[in-house]
């Protein structure tokens, strides 16, 4: 009867030829661990491989890759029928990893499978926009989101995370900030923003903290407002050290709408989506995660 394995790896299609992930994934399987490996070529494939693992048995599902890996497998697993679903792993191979960097999931390959296959399941929350979409770190708009879909593969291949700064100080001349609405429980907001940022996580754009506070656990979501007043200085002092100045507003949130009289795009930990209108909600306790005992983002 064929050995039904513990944990099946999803590994995005650019990591499939790094030969250290090949002798970490040979030397745990040498000492006993049953693991299997699908590399996907396509959006669409990670929903088909967890289904794969559903049906082997496997106790762990891991997203081999950057911050869209990981929402893709994060957005299938919460999308599966109800019922004892695999717990989600975390295997960092992405260009600025916001989201492991956030939980301190190790950058050493064979310590991050360790983790990702024997770490403790926690429950961590998912955020669920227009009833459709999902992001497990965070969703970003205005100027910050065009830099980050912008930013050219090869500056990002080259610079890892810091690209993403150096392409915003290339196109300051394109700073536009976006009016909208914004409303949610007990706040209500109307102006221009340059930044939005709304955490479940507290990183993006490649190590920048723009939601510092934020929890994965806490049924509650940041939101982070850079208004268009001052412009250039408050991008710069934001960017550069997370400066605190007046024209930052936050508050925590169990659910928002944000309403536009045009369209605006929000990046949703790496996909864009875009409207004039998103309803954001926390789905409490969506998923459970194998994070370290000490991860910041746990309450």
């Amino acid at each position: 009867m064929k050995e039904t394995p513990g944990a099946l790896l999803i590994l995005n299609g650019k990591g499939a030829g790094n030969e250290a992930l090949r002798e970490a994934i040979y030397t745990l399987r040498a000492e006993g661990t049953r693991l299997e490996v699908r590399v996907t070529w396509e959006h669409g494939d990670a929903a088909r491989y967890l289904a794969e693992a559903v049906a082997l048995g496997c106790q762990t599902v891991i997203a081999g890759g950057g911050d869209g890996t990981i929402n893709e497998v994060a957005s299938a697993l919460v999308n599966l029928p109800d019922g004892p679903r695999p717990v989600l792993g975390i295997l960092p191979l992405g260009t600025a990893n916001d989201f492991a960097t956030s939980c301190d999931i190790p950058v050493v390959l064979d310590q991050a499978l360790q983790l990702a296959i024997k770490g403790r399941a926690v429950d961590i929350d998912l955020a669920r926009v227009n009833d459709k979409h999902y992001f497990i770190n965070m969703a970003t708009g205005g100027f910050g989101t065009r830099i980050t879909t912008e930013t050219p593969e090869k500056l990002k291949s080259a610079l890892g995370g810091v690209s993403y700064f150096i392409h915003g100080l290339l196109r300051m001349d394109t700073l536009k900030a976006d009016r909208c609405d914004i409303t949610g429980p007990g706040f209500s907001w109307a102006g221009e923003a340059l930044v939005i940022g709304i955490g479940n996580g507290r990183q993006a754009g490649g190590g920048q903290q723009i939601c510092p506070d934020a929890l994965i656990n806490d049924g509650l979501l940041q939101l982070r407002l850079l208004t268009s007043e001052e412009l250039l200085p408050s991008f710069i002092r934001s960017l550069v050290n997370n400066e605190e100045n007046k024209n930052v507003i936050s508050a925590s949130l169990p659910w928002l709408e944000i309403n536009a009289p045009h369209d605006m795009t929000f990046n949703l930990d790496g996909e864009p989506l875009t409207g004039t209108r998103f309803r954001i909600d926390v789905v409490p306790k969506a998923i459970q995660c194998r994070l370290p005992p000490q991860c910041p983002l746990l309450g």
